[in-house]
């Protein structure tokens, strides 16, 4: 490792220290425009609290436009939106360390109710929020709404379907990745990225604001905690671990780029002090409870995953794709989630991530073709999952799945080369909100995928995402879409109704 490398990775691990730190700060500092242009964010919710976001950005897209110093900020939580019930309060400080992101953990409050939030600095008072804590952990729920949602890239469409989201009666939303994409501008798109292929600390805060200045984003982001979790494109495309996915890329080099990445991502979502990056490394899989009802197991499959073997794309399998030396989540996240499913008493177990998880045969005839990018391409990995949820009768596992800009139902078995065997687990993988563009509601592929894999139950390409309700006895996943993407406006489509019954794994239809 070479000295420069080494000094800037230790600084950039003691950058959360630093933001820790209560030493001079500037009261009001002199704003060139509004300084809460990326809106508001909450997240991490637990029985007493939850987790408050904000970003002082005059200029989001010229680094932010903020002085060279830490900023004073005031932050409220009331029980009413008009903010007169103030419950909880605070000052606290925007960093110039993390590009004067506030994350407030807050606590002391009741579980299972609606609060509204605030921040304000410099003498202007930020939109206003809402959130729900979590309810208590041996709470008995009759109901708990959510929503996942994964890739939208900027420049292929709009976030209409967020609009949508937005107006729903959700108690949570989980996004599983993409939520920038590092690419340059691209010519003839519906709207433009503002740089080339980001690599720098400043492009990445950069394209951040850029994603975070969408109205409809910003709304939804305010109208209910978020739970987040990343794939690739938030650092490079089909990155696996230490590895770029350019082999001309040094793994020195391609290290620095993430630490750059996991920074700006920190920065700019709704995450505690225990996501906090260090360095290069920033641990970002956690498990969150839901009563009796569900426990959520966010899980990270880049991060620690061994490189693919035999490339990124759809391929016969090699004979890597079978080695059980290799790895999709790393030993230790992998015994920490079975650990976790083990212990659990939550009706619905819930592993929300980023990849397929299905065996899923993707070219038609005789030719089989898996994505080696995807589960598919770590065969000995996925057994071993599929196996422990059947031996060890984990209580109703449901696999949530983004990526893969198509809408997928599927039931997992732990040997799909006999499908009449027993099915261990649901899967349900949701589509993009614009990635790729204007979709469809049958794509060119979807016969031979559903004729050559009797597991998959739906296949779709449309845009959108799923609104999934939860009871004690049933699961419900609404596969919602928007007809177009490439203009605003379009209209909410339930395109399909799905469910799994408490007790008996699998999909029907609802």
């Amino acid at each position: 490792m070479t000295s420069t490398r080494r000094q800037l990775l230790l600084q950039l691990a003691a950058l959360p220290a630093l933001a820790q730190q209560h030493g001079p700060r500037t009261e009001r500092p002199r704003m060139s425009d509004y300084p809460f242009s990326l809106g508001v964010a909450s997240g991490e919710p637990s029985p007493d609290g939850f987790v408050l976001w904000t970003r002082l950005a005059p200029k989001p897209l010229e680094g932010g436009g903020m002085p060279q110093e830490n900023v004073s900020v005031d932050w409220q939580v009331s029980a009413d939106e008009a903010m007169t019930k103030i419950v909880a309060k605070g000052r606290t400080v925007g960093p110039a360390e993390l590009s004067h992101s506030v994350h407030v953990e807050v606590g002391g409050l009741e579980p299972g109710r609606w609060y509204h939030y605030r921040f304000r600095a410099a003498g202007e008072i930020s939109p206003v929020g809402r959130v729900r804590t979590a309810p208590s952990a041996d709470a008995e729920l009759d109901r708990f709404r959510f929503a996942f949602a994964s890739c939208q890239h900027w420049e292929t469409g709009y976030y209409t379907a967020y609009k949508h989201m937005a107006g729903e009666d959700l108690d949570l939303v989980v996004h599983l990745g993409d939520y920038i994409y590092e690419g340059p501008a691209g010519k003839d798109r519906v709207r433009q990225h503002n740089s080339d292929e980001i690599v720098s600390l400043a492009d990445y805060r950069n394209r951040h604001a850029l994603y975070r200045s969408d109205p409809d984003l910003q709304a939804a982001h305010a109208a209910f905690p978020w739970v987040v979790t990343w794939d690739d494109h938030e650092v490079d495309n089909n990155y696996a671990d230490r590895i770029s996915e350019q082999a001309d890329v040094t793994v020195d080099d391609f290290l620095t780029r993430r630490a750059y990445a996991y920074q700006a991502y920190y920065e700019h979502m709704p995450l505690g002090s225990s996501t906090r990056p260090r360095g290069h490394d920033m641990r970002i899989y956690r498990r969150l409870r839901f009563g009796r009802l569900a426990e959520m197991n966010v899980l990270d499959t880049r991060q620690y995953r061994s490189d693919q073997s035999c490339g990124d794309r759809n391929k016969p399998a090699c004979e890597g794709v079978f080695d059980p030396k290799r790895t999709l989540l790393g030993a230790e996240q992998r015994d920490w989630l079975f650990d976790g499913l083990k212990k659990s008493e939550a009706r619905w177990n819930i592993l929300a991530q980023q990849v397929m998880m299905a065996r899923a045969d993707r070219v038609g005839g005789e030719e089989v073709a898996w994505s080696m990018d995807q589960w598919g391409g770590y065969d000995a990995e996925r057994t071993r999952v599929l196996t422990y949820l059947a031996e060890s009768r984990i209580a109703n596992p449901v696999v949530l799945t983004g990526d893969i800009h198509s809408n997928w139902v599927n039931n997992l078995h732990v040997d799909f080369d006999r499908p009449e065997s027993a099915v261990v687990a649901t899967e349900f993988v949701g589509t993009s909100i614009s990635s790729g563009g204007d979709g469809a509601e049958k794509g060119q592929d979807t016969d031979h995928i559903l004729a050559e894999n009797p597991f998959v139950k739906m296949h779709n390409r449309e845009r959108g995402y799923v609104s999934c309700e939860l009871t004690p006895e049933r699961w419900r996943a609404n596969y919602q879409v928007v007809p177009y993407v490439s203009r605003r406006g379009a209209p909410l489509i339930t395109r399909a109704k799905w469910a799994t019954e408490n007790g008996r794994p699998g999909v029907v239809k609802a």
